[in-house]
């Protein structure tokens, strides 16, 4: 008999919230289980496995990050886009470390197809729009800004600038003005 009260969307929310806590790379079906105080074969009617649960964690945090990129960017352009989209990817890695580190994990075609990943490549170009780059150019500014946000805010959460000056935020708005100058100036390829 199912434990009345367990959902699917139950159970994912609060593997999301042990990935905050705990670190995403801990998350499995056991550890949810004692979450809930029921045994692991209970939570079976409603994930397949550990691989299944880390695969709907990652699916709400794209989505949860795209929802807020999409707020954020909300009649913006240029500089101000840039800044706002880079700014949700740091606060949300802030905020959610482990939903975060979720948004990384490899997923198959058909659940990537079905993702928000999709929207996020989406409001890059958008971001990008206010720079007027053509492909293939704008594809390679869309891997750059991929790169230095998570690189960035990678190393930020893992200590990487706590022990030096300047502090990590003036780091960041210093970064962001150098990308929106290099977008503004995107190199000639020749």
């Amino acid at each position: 008999m199912v434990r009345a009260g367990l959902t699917t969307e139950r159970l994912v929310r609060a593997g999301a919230e042990l990935a905050d806590e705990v670190g995403f790379d801990q998350v499995t079906v056991s550890a949810l289980a004692r979450r809930f105080d029921v045994k692991v074969a209970s939570l079976y009617s409603h994930l397949k496995n550990s691989q299944d649960l880390k695969t709907r964690i990652a699916l709400l945090a794209l989505e949860e990050l795209a929802d807020r990129a999409a707020d954020a960017l909300a009649g913006r352009a240029g500089k101000d886009a840039l800044t706002a989209f880079a700014d949700v990817y740091r606060d949300y890695a802030r905020a959610h470390p482990g939903r975060y580190a979720a948004t990384r994990y490899p997923l198959d075609p058909e659940a990537a197809a079905a993702s928000a990943g999709g929207r996020h490549a989406q409001m890059t170009r958008a971001v990008l729009r206010g720079y007027d780059l053509a492909e293939p150019e704008q594809t390679h500014a869309v891997r750059l800004l991929g790169s230095v946000f998570h690189g960035y805010v990678s190393l930020e959460s893992a200590g990487g600038f706590s022990h030096s000056a300047p502090d990590s935020q003036e780091s960041w708005t210093r970064i962001l003005d150098a990308l929106d100058s290099l977008l503004r100036d995107w190199p000639n390829p020749s």
